[in-house]
């Protein structure tokens, strides 16, 4: 295009391409998290890593195993297997040639998703956050703002919160305790290398503890532990499997919690509004001797945002909390935890942190 002085004028730099760029990528992020559940229901990652091999394969390859039929698509597989690969969950290995061909193995990332041989893994953590009901709540969020009283999954999903569907539909619960066992299994083998606050306890409660997973690892490491309580709603304990020096108690944290020399409990508090949090954290109080102590494994929010990946996934997982389970519940940063503990009576408070996810606070009475 011509200016009055009838040149071409320069082309300059559009300042502008890469802000662009960067919102097309936060738009069609849903793509990421989607593809993720896509590889972990087609099982992609036991395919590719068979017993430690990780030898990398082709989509067709990929597909034989899964199938063993030859069914499938293997260039949308591969299509995806390719974005995923943009997020470090697999390694693209390309052979050119007449033809170029890529092949696929696990990185550290992807290897998170490997059934372990007690049938665990971070796939069904997965899973759980895609389901029907979980994925209407994200078209209401911006709900959250507009009114805090209800959370959109309860908006969306005719005024059932999660909890109250999970207890009706198992198949939800058990993927919902599936994926907590997924998570909690090696959090906890973190925990007890590195911390030593359970010397000294001889009857330990846990809060919340469902199946009795945490309990189990911890009564094996600390064999001074006379007893376990694993504390949890009376439906839940119910199902719950026989323990060693475990036992299994039904009621209701806001009720009252069994007496302990140490409460455990391991993300409870995130899930509740501050005046929440403040009666559980009563009630913990109340049940331990005076030296006593709750130890609360919670995520905890950095004072200050960067575009790390730890920051990244405590804001995100924020977000769930806020859209699925309680619009004035929250992750919380230290100092919030230590205002709450101190407000309740506790006299010591320290985090520690062993874990990129979760974080040790532990409040001394």
């Amino acid at each position: 295009m011509e200016n009055e002085d009838g040149e071409t004028p320069p082309r300059t730099a559009d300042t502008n391409n890469g802000a662009r760029l960067s919102i097309m990528e936060l738009a069609n992020m849903i793509s990421v998290p989607m593809s993720l559940n896509a590889v972990v229901r087609l099982n992609v990652a036991d395919a590719i890593w068979q017993n430690g091999s990780n030898t990398p394969l082709s989509a067709s390859e990929i597909l034989f195993r899964i199938f063993s039929s030859g069914v499938g698509d293997p260039e949308n597989l591969q299509r995806i297997l390719r974005m995923l690969t943009s997020y470090g969950v697999f390694n693209e290995h390309v052979s050119s040639g007449e033809e170029l061909k890529r092949r696929y193995s696990l990185t550290d990332i992807g290897k998170t998703l490997v059934t372990d041989e007690k049938g665990l893994s971070y796939g069904p953590y997965v899973l759980q956050h895609h389901q029907a009901e979980l994925m209407k709540a994200w078209a209401v969020v911006h709900e959250a703002v507009v009114d805090s009283s209800t959370e959109p999954f309860v908006k969306a999903n005719g005024g059932e919160t999660a909890y109250g569907i999970y207890g009706k539909k198992p198949e939800m619960n058990d993927l919902m305790l599936k994926a907590m066992s997924g998570v909690s299994v090696p959090f906890m083998k973190a925990v007890l290398e590195g911390y030593d606050g359970f010397e000294g306890v001889e009857r330990l409660v846990d809060v919340g503890g469902s199946a009795g997973d945490c309990l189990r690892m911890i009564l094996q490491k600390h064999t001074h532990i006379m007893e376990g309580v694993n504390f949890d709603l009376p439906e839940v304990v119910a199902k719950a499997p026989k323990i060693d020096g475990v036992t299994h108690v039904g009621g209701d944290m806001f009720n009252s919690i069994p007496h302990g020399d140490a409460i455990f409990m391991k993300w409870v508090l995130t899930t509740w509004t501050d005046d929440e949090v403040k009666a559980i954290m009563i009630n913990c109080f109340k049940s331990i001797p005076v030296g006593g102590k709750l130890i609360a494994c919670e995520p905890v929010l950095p004072d200050h945002t960067d575009d790390s990946h730890r920051t990244r996934a405590l804001l995100e997982g924020d977000i769930f909390v806020m859209t699925i389970y309680r619009a004035k519940g929250k992750h919380r940063t230290e100092d919030e935890y230590r205002q709450l503990g101190k407000s309740v009576g506790f006299l010591s408070f320290q985090a520690i942190y062993i874990d990129h996810f979760y974080t040790l606070l532990e409040f001394k009475k």
